[in-house]
């Protein structure tokens, strides 16, 4: 599923090529978790003038006014071309522009596109209303993480998973955020000190740092606008290594699973 870093790596690949783009066309394919909104052909003669990112959702800022969020779902990812082939089977939205035509490409059909008037009005609030700290930006305060993590009893991967403390840390990137604060995965997040919330504080914005530099993972579909795939998987401390030695101590490496996700971690180096 693409995560924060993806998405990151796909607005960075977008910022410099849709600001400007004139919308000559908005051309739904088949039904994705939402419907758009607005009728397509409302878009027609709108700019997109600039590109952003909240959570795992692309903003779209258009003039004179509305926003497109678009959400990659369990296995999209977008294709930016001047002259696309005629859309495939999974293809399911083309938003043809002066400048080229963004195409969402869904497999499996869990992404969307969304129009509302702004931010914080229409779906765009629903969305977007209760997702918690961007990790890559200022407002990713330590003693704020911290106090929001006690206010929490579940294990601290499933906090980390659920997004209303803070965004865009996935099933990899929490894992390895984990491995590198020394935590185990099942300690109760009320029960982590502010010393240790500080150096998961540093190990998650240090994770998605290398990730987005590694442009993001890709597992299975994920692509960047460019069409090459992310390398961070290949790095990977813990995550996808059950039975391998830890990279630091040479324990093996131990999978359990938590609320129906598969949690990898080193039982010697992550303390409870």
């Amino acid at each position: 599923m693409p995560e924060l870093p993806e998405v990151e790596v796909t607005r960075r690949g977008l910022a410099c090529r849709l600001p400007g783009a004139r919308i000559e066309a908005a051309r739904p394919g088949k039904p994705l978790r939402w419907p758009l909104g607005i009728a397509p052909e409302a878009l027609r003669g709108r700019t997109v003038a600039s590109v952003g990112r909240r959570g795992k959702y692309l903003l779209l800022r258009l003039a004179p006014d509305g926003l497109l969020l678009v959400h990659l779902g369990m296995s999209g990812s977008l294709d930016w071309q001047a002259a696309p082939p005629p859309p495939g089977p999974h293809d399911h939205f083309d938003l043809v522009t002066s400048q080229g035509v963004l195409r969402l490409h869904d497999p499996r059909r869990f992404g969307a596109v969304v129009w509302a008037p702004d931010e914080n009005s229409g779906m765009a609030a629903k969305l977007l209303g209760g997702l918690g700290m961007e990790p890559l930006d200022g407002t990713f305060d330590a003693a704020a993480f911290h106090q929001r993590l006690k206010k929490r009893r579940a294990p601290i991967k499933q906090v980390l998973l659920a997004g209303g403390v803070v965004v865009g840390v996935g099933n990899i990137y929490a894992s390895e955020a984990l491995f590198h604060a020394g935590l185990h995965p099942a300690v109760p997040a009320c029960r982590v000190s502010r010393p240790r919330a500080d150096r998961l504080h540093a190990a998650i914005r240090q994770v998605l740092v290398r990730a987005v530099e590694q442009g993001g993972s890709t597992l299975r579909d994920f692509a960047a606008i460019d069409g090459h795939a992310g390398h961070f998987q290949l790095e990977a401390a813990v995550y996808g290594r059950e039975g391998q030695p830890c990279r630091a101590c040479g324990t093996p490496i131990r999978r359990i699973a938590q609320g129906q996700r598969s949690t990898w971690f080193c039982p010697a180096c992550q303390k409870r």
